[in-house]
């Protein structure tokens, strides 16, 4: 009796013992259905891209962070025939049983204890996953780590979601993970199209992707291939068995069949800048990859560009040229057409992979055509309006006194205004926009889309015309979009609708802001006057590579010390923008924008249009050409030597019918003091030297050497007598005579029948011996 109530006993304990184990088994099974894994727990956000131009042509691949190439598609997306071979090749059973396949772990064991080591493996594709998603070490502890993995996978997922994370995994030799990514650089091709041959070859490498490489081991990867397509037969996917060479079965058929791999390309084919720029407009984890996201870019061209751009810089690299960067853009939908940020974007040791359509430089006179347009908009000025073209000075807080000349150091008096913008003219640009003002003509940029001219106003001061502060290529273009669109801005397209990039929304934000209101015809003038190929003639020649045989309107620009040169330009059809200057910000040697970035400029436009020329650019609306005076923006007098057309406003046309009395301001005094022969005289006599109010210093012992100039200009009706302090001076000078300095108070005045006029100044002992010839100028 004894014995057996200590055998129900032990049993008893025996029984508490199997169930608290069967317990702590179920519990640890069912632990994992409290943290499962979820599909969207393991997205994978960081994928290649694949890019192609307007028309479907590869511009290339960018990949991951890790350098890996890798795209992702849905399984519908898949080759049926890939997902039979990789399911046939690694897990045969994978629909029929759960993270374990128990059958596989008894066979697997029983098979390494007759032979003494491990002789095949019972992972699942579930555990296969597991460890793509966690790597560890082939330990028990990491075999548990797999599992306790495996299981949460199974607990979160179910069997299409696990292989579909599974394939766009897959390891495919080199950088290449995924069958989307293998199908396309292997095949070309996207996996949806994979037939058994190229699946079965794929589906092969993932067990071994160095031995079995195919681009250096073939007859490995073949024999795999035989072995996938023996198992494809055995889980009845297709029939017919390997063992049968001369069997015509499906199998042998395949493996018999010729498949072409590829070359690899080095990743991108063209556009290298405008991909990395492209790439960074959007948050890649939200970007699906169904296909390869279609661009605006036009792959001919952008490569035309490319070449074109590495022609110009090896022709100026004599002058210190070395880097140089393009934009094409449509005026009709604002695309992209092509984007060149440097000569060679894989030339690291010369900066190559600076992106000279994004980066910040000073554009030199490019902004001029803006202050003009306001300062028509704002009626400051007329089209006919005279501008000074004469030597002026400016005081800058905390500066040396500001002398704004021109490239070519030369001033041309009183110009029209087309003549100051089509020849780019520092000092009457700098007086227009002392009329609009610093702060107004900002606002202005900002609306035309220059965000990076972020300072305030006093920051860039009246320079800001002539390019004091800081854009890029792309915002130029940008605003000159809207000069050829006639005043409507609109945002640069970079992708298409369809693409899974929403790119249009991502440059809206940063598009112009300006809305036009009735300037139409203003913008039509600008245009105007920038295809005025003999407004420009002064400046730049009338044979210059600005000259094209159709009508464009062209603007260049040169920074300070000849650091960057800039030539914008467009026709009713493109507007290009070319950049010339080099990355480090050294100095270029005779180079200005029209030998710099105009050749560039003049290249591209002309490959735009070889084979249909542009129509032209319509006349301002509104406004009525008539003569005028060249000199002096008025109706010609009789005694006019150079009369030409020029736009009026139809009020302005009472003025011009009364009015062709032209008299130079004082301004003018200085400039028209240098002038050797001179046309631009006034109907009013006027003394040019000595100024009223003048201090001469005259040096002991140089009496007789220090000689002053009276200088005199005006239409003279008769001849000049000249009167100092009321007496008469005997001489037969008429614009000018030197006089011998002598100390005291003078009064100057010059006759000519009725007109005359009256300066006085002052003469001095010095009490010093000068250092050097000539009279010195107090001034007080």
């Amino acid at each position: 009796m004894k014995l057996i109530l200590r055998s129900l006993l032990k049993l008893k304990r025996t029984s508490k013992v199997i169930i608290a184990v069967l317990l702590i088994c179920l519990l640890v099974r069912l632990l994992p259905y409290f943290a499962p894994i979820r599909a969207a727990d393991i997205a994978q956000n960081h994928l290649a891209m694949q890019f192609s131009d307007r028309n479907g042509l590869p511009l290339g691949t960018l990949l991951t962070r890790d350098q890996e190439h890798t795209s992702v598609v849905p399984l519908n997306q898949v080759s049926p025939q890939f997902i039979h071979a990789i399911l046939a090749a690694e897990d045969g059973s994978f629909y029929h049983h759960g993270a374990l396949d128990m059958k596989a772990v008894i066979r697997a064991s029983k098979e390494a204890i007759h032979a003494k080591r491990i002789v095949s493996g019972a992972s699942t594709i579930t555990m296969q996953l597991a460890r793509m998603l966690q790597p560890v070490p082939r330990t028990l502890s990491g075999k548990m780590q797999e599992i306790w993995l495996s299981w949460r996978l199974v607990a979160g997922m179910n069997k299409d979601e696990i292989l579909s994370a599974y394939i766009n995994r897959l390891p495919m030799g080199g950088n290449i993970y995924g069958v989307e990514a293998a199908a396309q650089i292997y095949f070309s091709i996207p996996a949806s199209e994979l037939n058994l041959a190229q699946a079965s070859l794929l589906a092969a490498i993932p067990n071994n992707p160095t031995y079995f490489n195919p681009y250096e081991h073939w007859q490995r990867l073949k024999q795999r291939q035989k072995y996938v397509l023996n198992r494809m037969v055995q889980e009845k996917y297709i029939n017919g068995a390997m063992a049968a060479p001369t069997s015509s079965t499906n199998a042998t058929r395949t493996h018999t069949e010729k498949v072409v791999f590829q070359s690899r390309q080095g990743g991108i084919i063209a556009a290298p800048h405008f991909l990395f720029w492209l790439a960074n407009q959007f948050d890649k984890t939200q970007t699906e990859q169904n296909s390869p996201i279609r661009t605006t870019i036009n792959r001919p061209l952008q490569q035309f560009v490319e070449a074109q751009v590495q022609q110009v810089i090896s022709s100026l690299a004599t002058n210190n040229v070395h880097d140089a960067a393009a934009l094409v853009i449509d005026n009709q939908t604002g695309e992209v057409l092509a984007y060149v940020g440097s000569p060679d974007y894989f030339n690291e040791a010369k900066l190559g992979r600076n992106d000279g359509v994004q980066a910040l430089r000073q554009p030199g006179s490019t902004l001029k055509p803006f202050v003009y347009e306001l300062a028509l908009e704002k009626g400051l000025i007329r089209p006919n309006t005279i501008l000074a073209d004469v030597p002026a000075h400016y005081a800058i807080p905390g500066a040396k006194l500001y002398s704004p000349t021109d490239y070519t150091e030369r001033f041309l008096g009183p110009v029209r205004v087309r003549i100051a913008l089509a020849n780019s003219l520092n000092v009457p640009a700098i007086k227009v926009l002392e009329k609009v003002g610093v702060e107004t003509f900002l606002e202005r940029l900002h609306e035309l889309g220059f965000e990076h001219l972020n300072q305030a106003p006093e920051h860039y001061g009246l320079g800001l015309t002539l390019g004091s502060g800081e854009v890029s290529l792309w915002e130029l273009a940008r605003a000159y979009l809207t000069i050829a669109r006639q005043g409507d801005a609109t945002p640069i397209v970079s992708t298409f609708s369809n693409s899974p990039i929403q790119n249009r929304s991502v440059e809206r934000s940063r598009s112009p802001k300006y809305t036009i209101q009735n300037s139409t015809t203003i913008w039509q003038l600008i245009t105007n006057i920038l295809s005025d190929s003999y407004a420009r003639a002064t400046a730049f020649g009338v044979d210059s590579v600005l000259n094209l045989p159709f009508p464009v309107a062209v603007k260049t620009g040169t920074s300070s010390n000849f650091r960057d040169t800039w030539t914008v330009g467009f026709t009713t059809d493109y507007t290009v923008a070319t950049w010339v200057g080099n990355f480090n910000g050294e100095p270029m040697r005779q180079v200005s924008g029209v030998t710099g970035a105009a050749p560039l400029w003049n290249r591209i436009m002309l490959h735009l249009h070889e084979h249909q020329e542009p129509a032209g650019f319509p006349s301002p609306e509104g406004l009525v050409q008539l003569p005028v005076c060249a000199i002096s923006g008025l109706r010609p007098t009789p005694d006019c030597t150079s009369v030409v057309q020029e736009y009026f406003y139809p009020e302005d046309k009472s003025n011009y019918e009364r009015d062709n009395q032209f008299n130079l301001p004082p301004e003018y005094d200085e400039w028209l003091a240098k002038q050797q022969q001179s046309n631009f005289t006034s109907t009013s006599l006027r003394i040019l030297s000595p100024h009223h109010g003048d201090l001469f210093l005259l040096y002991p012992g140089e009496e007789t050497k220090q000689k002053l100039e009276f200088k005199l200009t005006g239409n003279k009706s008769a001849p000049v007598e000249w009167w100092l302090n009321g007496k008469k001076l005997d001489t037969n000078s008429a614009n000018s005579l030197f006089w011998n300095l002598r100390p005291g108070k003078w009064t100057l005045e010059a006759k000519s029948g009725e007109m005359s006029d009256k300066v006085s100044f002052q003469v001095e002992l010095a009490n010093i011996k000068p250092t050097r010839r000539g009279f010195s100028i107090s001034n007080n």
